[in-house]
This record gives C-alpha cells, sequence and structure tokens, in this order.
C-alpha cells in the first residue's frame, strides 16, 4: 500500500504514481472544554496517539479543538496557536501522521477560526480561514470571515478544506471540486439539534462531488448547547465507511484514492456539466 511509502518518508508522488494510494484516516471527537486548553490538549493528543498505534495517516480533530468558542478570551488562546502548531508539527514528523485542526489566529487585531493541515512530513501544507462565519451563535461578532478557497496537495492527493458551517455551502465544495479535490476533510462544533443535517449534507456534497469526506465533530455541552459527535469518513459514491457515536474517541476506515477516479469515470458529472449555461 502506498501508505507504506507515505508513512515512511518517502514523498516522490512521481515515482508511486502508478500505485494505487491506500491508507487510513481517522476522526477524532471530544468534548471540548471551553478555555480549558491543557485538558483539551491532552484529550486530543491522547487519541492522535490512538490513530497512530493504528497506523492511520491521517486524523481530523473538531473545530476549535484547544479552547472551544471562548469568544470573550480569544486573544488570549490565540497567543498559544504557534506554540499548539509546532507541537503538532513534531507530532505529525515523529508518527508519519498528517493531523487537521482549526485553533484561533490573529493577525493585525482580527481574530480567524483557521485550519492547519500538517502533512505527514511535519510540514504545514494549508491554512484556511473559515470562510462562512454561524450567525446564530454570533460567531460574526468576534471572528473575521477568511476569503480564500484552499485545496492543499499532500502526499495522499489534493485535499479541500472546510470548517462546520461551509458544508452548507455547496458552491464551495465544488470549487475544491474543480480545483481537483479527491478529499475534503472538515472540522466542526455541530449542534444536536440539526445532526440529520450533518449526515445529509456530509453524503450530498460526497456524492455530488464524487470525493471522499472525512469530517470530525465534537462531543458534550457548552452553554446549554448539545453537541452529537457523529463524526464520519464517507466514500466518493456516499457510503458511510466510518460513524463514530455520540461518545468521546475516535473512528477509523481505510481509503483508497482509486475510488475517486473510479466514481468519476462509471456517472461523468465532471465531463457533462454545462458551465457555459450557469453562468
Amino acid at each position: 500500500m502506498e501508505c507504506f511509502y507515505l508513512c515512511h518518508g518517502l514523498e516522490n508522488r512521481e515515482r508511486f504514481k502508478n500505485l494505487k494510494k491506500k491508507f487510513k484516516a481517522g476522526v477524532i471527537q471530544f468534548d471540548v472544554k471551553n478555555h480549558q486548553i491543557n485538558i483539551n490538549l491532552d484529550t486530543a493528543f491522547g487519541y492522535l496517539e490512538g490513530l497512530a498505534s493504528e497506523n492511520a495517516c491521517l486524523a481530523v480533530l473538531p473545530e476549535m479543538f484547544s479552547c472551544s468558542f471562548d469568544n470573550e478570551n480569544l486573544s488570549k488562546h490565540s497567543k498559544f496557536t504557534e506554540k499548539i502548531v509546532k507541537r503538532l508539527c513534531l507530532f505529525a514528523k515523529e508518527k508519519k501522521i498528517a493531523i487537521v485542526g482549526t485553533l484561533p489566529e490573529e493577525e493585525k487585531d482580527k481574530i480567524y477560526n483557521t485550519m492547519f493541515f500538517i502533512d505527514v512530513d511535519g510540514k504545514i501544507k494549508g491554512r484556511y480561514r473559515k470562510l462562512h462565519l454561524f450567525r446564530l451563535t454570533g460567531e460574526h461578532l468576534y471572528y473575521s470571515a477568511g476569503n480564500k478557497i484552499v485545496s492543499v496537495d499532500t502526499g495522499f492527493g489534493r485535499i479541500g478544506l472546510m470548517t462546520c458551517y461551509d458544508l452548507r455551502f455547496p458552491e464551495l465544495a465544488r470549487t475544491l471540486f474543480l480545483q481537483g479535490a479527491e478529499m475534503i476533510v472538515v472540522c466542526a462544533q455541530w449542534p444536536e439539534p440539526r445532526k440529520e443535517h450533518w449526515e445529509t449534507l456530509i453524503r450530498a456534497r460526497s456524492i455530488e462531488n464524487q470525493l471522499f469526506m472525512v469530517c470530525s465533530n465534537r462531543t458534550g455541552t457548552d452553554d446549554q448547547l448539545h453537541f452529537p459527535g457523529m463524526s464520519m469518513i464517507v466514500d466518493p459514491m456516499g457510503n458511510i465507511l466510518a460513524r463514530k457515536g455520540n461518545d468521546d474517541g475516535f473512528a477509523s476506515a481505510g481509503i483508497d484514492m482509486g475510488k475517486v477516479e473510479e466514481s468519476r469515470a462509471k456517472i461523468p458529472c465532471g465531463k457533462d456539466r454545462r458551465q457555459e449555461i450557469y453562468g
């Protein structure tokens, strides 16, 4: 499996381009404690260790996994972000596992909900600032929205980046598809009352773009808002390969990136698009 080559530091994609890219991906979920960075990091790294011990090559963490939406103290929390990312980079390099998660990032007195994609070599391959801010919980009052759609070239192929509320915007997923994404990763804090939407939207984004979705959601309760977990991995035909319940922990599944090309050849939606009509 190509996972062998990825996880042993060989980065020459051309050399192995004829191999099917097969590897294990995992989604992590836990009750992200408001404000309590040390507790959250201990939990996150504990589950990362668990996935690494199962030879997973990709792990996705929940949204704002270090401090949750402790919005009144974001500037304070953002000062720890660089140190946290460095620790993630060292872990990724040592364990040969790519890591994805979002953290508060401050720049020029603005706070962003920023996703970091750290590849198996321990290098940051992409930064994505959440485009769509969820007004119902006042995110627009504390965060600035990003203005760039991001897909990254990794050892696994091209991967698109999305955060939580972004799932409701098919234009974003379609743009990532047009950029050549074979997988989209999602970090979220998606609440219990709309858990059916969570699964439906993940499967819809997968089916309509014929790619893998690897999506992490948190558990627990924050300010009387409950979170269901339900982290999941979905294949390019919308089949659920792995799904976690509402308890803390992780779920994993084998990924065969060859299924992307296979599904797109079987039902050639990309070739049959009518861009000249859509405008």
